[in-house]
């Protein structure tokens, strides 16, 4: 049936005049499938990609159903389902509160279904992400695999799924494949579970990436979609396997934060529902510790998975547990001469060859790779052509080897094969490491015309702050580089400390300023503003303690922002720890200013110490229930402005840096004003509530106003710089880590200049090191350094 349905795909195609590579482009399909489909190689078509081809080839009824019928979708006889009516008009789009899952196969799709949007937005940035990687530059590097041990591998009749009663024993699959196949690979395996095994750089995360753009190409509406997970950062012993696909897809995708109609967020109701197929890459890169219990619960669950590993991590938790359960695996083998040869030739660019040709003789076909090449075959059992045969066998060092040779004129690959330079693989990979760097910071990065010049960094300096960017993950043990986590290279106590100091010296010096402006004498000023910037970095510094720090935890993005108006439903009333410990941090801060301005009435006045003490006392409780009624209230009415973010909106580091951004400032410049105006007219209320009880108090106008100014700049400060994830990112990524020459001052233009040339690749909202292995050496490095 295969073979009958590439005659009659082929046949159409040519009667159409249409080319694999233009039929590939029309339905959306890649080409290796069409190739793949026409040759037999394929088998079993979809009827979503069937019908593709037939739309993309616009043929008629009778063509559409002889396709059908070849395809094996349609019985011969079978009238074909009629096609909708052109002229009919398109039903309207619905307006429910809140977006919902389809949670059956025969439940039509929309195009603002979630599911189907979710499929659009990964297919749109691993695209992106394989051309940034050049993965396509100038054609694939033939990844292969063969079927890996059956040590590895679960009983085939499990992986099958056969029946008990059958007595014939189960016949393995034959897996071995070739990158373009790992799609049809995947779903040759009954029981959708699949384990990638690959030494180092032998392209695992390249297959993971081209699996999810196949799969995403192939796909009908009712298949799961893919979606890459780096597994590297999950922790099984404190968070559950779907809890942490939740989470991770929720800070990758932050519209799906928002709630179905039972409650439940997008993301949840996607996970558990099983429209998500994960693709787990770098179990390999998880602490040696928590590969067993990660093992164990992925065994816990039915969940069809895609796993990638180096071989002997995984060997070495399957001998503490068990293979994954259901699960087939295959092994990527090594890169051939016969590939190199085919490779690397095409990787010099033109203008080299002509510097190569002014010393020798004008011919076209010298190539700087060819003296290699020829030593590799001819003398192959030499010293320096083993060693660089074994080193080349993988795609990240052929990577690297094409970055310093092919791509820089004046380095000569021929280097490569100096025995007296190299005496071990280890040495020569070393070597290709330790010259990427110099190598892509010497080329100028293209620019649009007009733009601003793209900034330049010193290589060396370069190196330094990668370095510890590198330190700074192994020290958390996780793949991923977070932008909100960079200040977590400190210690709890130390980010505490600075937290707490920039925060006072920050409020401080606006509470000087403003008191200055409204005609306080001095000292006042001085004095009011140093006891405020005191009292403001002890309370906001202890919250942060007890919020983040006590627990070595970042302060996390919001997946909200504020809205006003124009919101599609509205947002329940919240309430929760932030409202409890803002409650109790104005009561803390507020009794703490009270006693402190008593104090300093008292000495003014030269009243008698008990006298002092009891106005003190007094001046701390009104000011404490003021500024802890102030804080609840205005919690609340920012929780009530709150809503999701657009459930189109796929973020990448920059953006979701510059979401919260937008969302902090508006945040100031709602709360701050709401925070001030509860304050000043508060003070009036708790006054005339508290006259007489507490004996005589005195209040004016005046004081409410200057007292309302001030608190309200003060503490929506404090709390965006404390409690929130872009504070943080300005207080310790921005000033601190810079200040002592851990990171560049423009860190976020270094990050995105060190994505454009290769050194880091995004996986989301973080960037992660375009490899583990140059991640581990620069991190080596650094700390030699040190």
């Amino acid at each position: 049936m295969a073979s009958e349905f590439g005659g009659e795909l082929r046949r159409l195609r040519r009667e159409k005049g249409m080319t694999q590579e233009e039929l590939a482009e029309r339905s959306g399909a890649s080409v290796s499938t069409v190739r793949g489909l026409e040759t037999g190689k394929r088998s079993n078509p979809r009827l979503n990609t069937v019908e593709r081809l037939a739309d993309a080839m616009q043929l008629g009824p009778e063509d559409r159903e002889t396709l059908l019928i070849a395809a094996g979708l349609l019985d011969p006889g079978r009238p074909t389902p009629p096609e909708p009516d052109p002229a009919a008009p398109e039903p309207g789009p619905a307006a429910p509160t809140s977006p919902t899952v389809p949670t059956s196969p025969t439940v039509p799709t929309s195009p603002t279904d979630p599911v189907e949007q979710l499929a659009r937005l990964v297919a749109a940035r691993w695209q992106r992400e394989e051309e940034q990687r050049q993965v396509q530059d100038p054609s694939p590097l033939p990844v292969r695999w063969r079927t890996a041990p059956e040590a590895l591998t679960d009983h085939w009749d499990i992986i099958l799924r056969r029946r008990t009663r059958d007595t014939a024993p189960a016949r393995p699959l034959d897996l071995d494949g070739q990158l373009d196949q790992i799609t049809e690979t995947f779903r040759r395996v009954p029981s959708g579970r699949l384990v990638v095994l690959g030494r180092s750089g032998s392209g695992k995360t390249i297959l993971a990436l081209r699996f999810v753009l196949d799969h995403l190409a192939e796909r009908s509406h009712t298949d799961p979609v893919p979606v890459i997970f780096s597994i590297g950062g999950w922790n099984p012993t404190k968070i559950t396997l779907r809890d942490w696909l939740t989470a991770q897809l929720t800070r990758d995708h932050p519209g799906y934060a928002a709630q179905d109609p039972d409650g439940q967020s997008l993301a949840s109701a996607l996970v558990e529902s099983g429209r998500i197929l994960p693709v787990l890459d770098g179990f390999d890169e998880m602490a040696g510790g928590l590969r067993r219990p990660a093992l164990e619960a992925l065994n816990a669950t039915t969940l069809p998975l895609l796993l990638t590993s180096r071989p002997d991590e995984y060997a070495a938790a399957v001998a503490e547990t068990d293979v994954l359960t259901a699960a087939a695996a295959i092994e990527l083998t090594d890169l051939t001469l016969d590939d190199l040869a085919d490779y690397l030739p095409l990787t010099t660019r033109k203008t080299a060859r002509k510097t190569a040709l002014k010393a020798g003789p004008a011919d076209p076909a010298t190539n700087a790779w060819d003296a290699v090449l020829t030593e590799l075959r001819t003398q192959p059992q030499t010293l320096p052509a083993s060693l660089l045969t074994k080193v080349l066998a993988t795609p990240l060092m052929v990577a690297l080897a094409r970055t310093i040779y092919s791509d820089t004129p004046d380095h000569d690959p021929a280097s490569l094969l100096d025995a007296e330079r190299f005496g071990s693989a280890e040495e020569l990979e070393d070597h290709l490491l330790d010259n990427f760097l110099p190598t892509v910071y010497r080329h100028q990065l293209p620019q649009p015309p007009g733009a601003r010049p793209h900034p330049t960094f010193d290589p060396d300096r370069a190196r330094h702050w990668l370095g510890y960017l590198a330190h700074h993950m192994a020290r958390l043990d996780t793949p991923d580089l977070a932008w909100w986590r960079l200040g977590s290279g400190l210690r709890p106590a130390a980010r505490t400390l600075v937290t707490a100091v920039m925060t006072g010296l920050v409020i401080g010096l606006v509470d000087g300023a403003v008191s200055f402006a409204i005609g306080s004498p001095l000292p006042f000023p001085i004095v009011d503003g140093t006891a405020v910037g005191l009292l403001s970095g002890l309370m906001f510094g202890f919250g942060y303690w007890l919020m983040f720090a006590v627990k070595d935890m970042a302060v996390m993005p919001s997946v909200m922002r504020l809205r006003i108006r124009g919101r599609r439903a509205p947002i329940p009333w919240k309430s929760g720890h932030r409202h409890l410990i803002g409650g109790l941090g104005g009561l803390a801060f507020g009794f703490g200013y009270g006693f402190v301005v008593g104090m300093v009435n008292t000495f003014h006045w030269k009243v008698g110490y008990s006298a002092g003490l009891n106005i003190a006392l007094v001046d701390g409780v009104v000011y404490g229930l003021i500024f802890c009624g102030a804080a609840a209230i205005t919690f609340c009415f920012l929780d009530h402005l709150e809503t999701p973010l657009d459930i189109k909106s796929a973020v990448n580091p920059r953006s979701l840096l510059h979401t919260n951004r937008r969302t902090v400032i508006t945040q100031l410049l709602i709360g701050a004003p709401l925070f001030g105006l509860v304050v000043g007219l508060g003070a009036g209320v708790v006054v005339d509530l508290l006259q007489g009880h507490l004996g005589q108090l005195v209040w004016s106008p005046t004081a409410s106003l200057v007292l309302g100014t001030i608190s309200g700049l003060a503490g929506a400060l404090g709390y965006a710089l404390t409690l929130t994830a872009w504070g943080q990112w300005l207080v310790l990524t921005r000033i601190w880590l810079p200040l002592t020459g851990r990171l560049p001052w423009a860190v976020l233009t270094f990050l995105e200049d060190a994505y454009q040339r290769g050194i880091l690749r995004q996986a989301g909202a973080v960037y992660q090191f375009r490899h583990a292995r140059l991640q581990h050496h620069l991190a080596q490095a650094y700390r030699q350094r040190l």
